[in-house]
């Protein structure tokens, strides 16, 4: 009997060291899974971040059976693909030419319009590669111009990983912003910036306009006032006015 008592008191403190682990690997567990349901980021820049990638810019000039050459619309949208491709693309110019069907004869009048307009706009012949391709039977042909470009991108939206309502999970507790707050406005700006690097650094500053620059240190080395003023108004502010209400 002594010695089940002595054995008892020596396992009692194994048995209450097996049971704190235990409750902590539970606790530590909980935290873990808590953690991992509020793990994303409550910025939404960072839940839904505008990248860059390498997209193309595509024109199409669809051609008749009839008709030779561009018509003025189309040597328009050609003109203005040129001076795009010169402000915005990362490479060269692939033009697309139906190589059969009734088109054939109008897309090579075209295509030579096409060269002749890009070499005007300073578009290197080299920069130009040209390929044929069979046109599908059923649908108009065209030729097809296209160059890569970057493009800012966000999303994709519409997902909904986390409840909106009361439920057990920590970010509706915690009033963290859903996961899908912030994505329409992040994919929306991408879309409308002009030149998707802005959104990564700064451009770089332009040539100062030197003649404006030394009339107004001159005129600092004077002591005068540096500002312009305008004919017709020695303040200078008024011109602007188109009502005499106030005076």
């Amino acid at each position: 009997m002594a010695q089940f008592k002595s054995a008892s008191r020596r396992t009692r403190p194994l048995l209450q060291l097996i049971a704190a682990g235990s409750l902590a690997a539970m606790l530590a567990g909980c935290n873990s899974a808590r953690e991992q349901l509020a793990s994303y980021p409550n910025d939404y820049r960072e839940r839904h971040p505008i990248t860059l990638r390498e997209g193309q810019k595509t024109v199409e000039v669809f051609l008749g059976t009839s008709r030779g050459g561009l018509s003025p619309a189309q040597r328009a949208d050609v003109l203005a693909f040129a001076a795009a491709w010169k402000r915005e693309a990362t490479g060269g110019i692939l033009v697309e030419v139906p190589a059969n069907g009734p088109s054939a004869r109008t897309a090579q009048d075209s295509l030579r319009e096409i060269h002749s307009i890009l070499a005007a706009n300073a578009v290197p012949q080299n920069g130009v590669l040209v390929r044929s391709y069979a046109p599908s039977p059923f649908a108009l042909a065209s030729i097809r111009m296209t160059y890569p470009k970057l493009v800012a991108e966000a999303g994709p939206c519409g997902r909904w990983p986390n409840d909106l309502g009361p439920s057990e999970d920590p970010t509706y507790v915690q009033n963290k912003p859903y996961w899908n707050f912030g994505c329409a406005s992040q994919r929306n700006l991408a879309s409308m910036v002009d030149n998707p690097t802005d959104l990564v650094q700064p451009r770089g500053e332009s040539q100062v306009y030197t003649a404006r620059r030394a009339i107004a240190l001159d005129k600092y080395r004077k002591g005068e006032n540096p500002t312009a003023l305008y004919q017709g108004d020695s303040s200078g502010f008024d011109q602007g006015k188109v009502s005499d209400l106030g005076k």
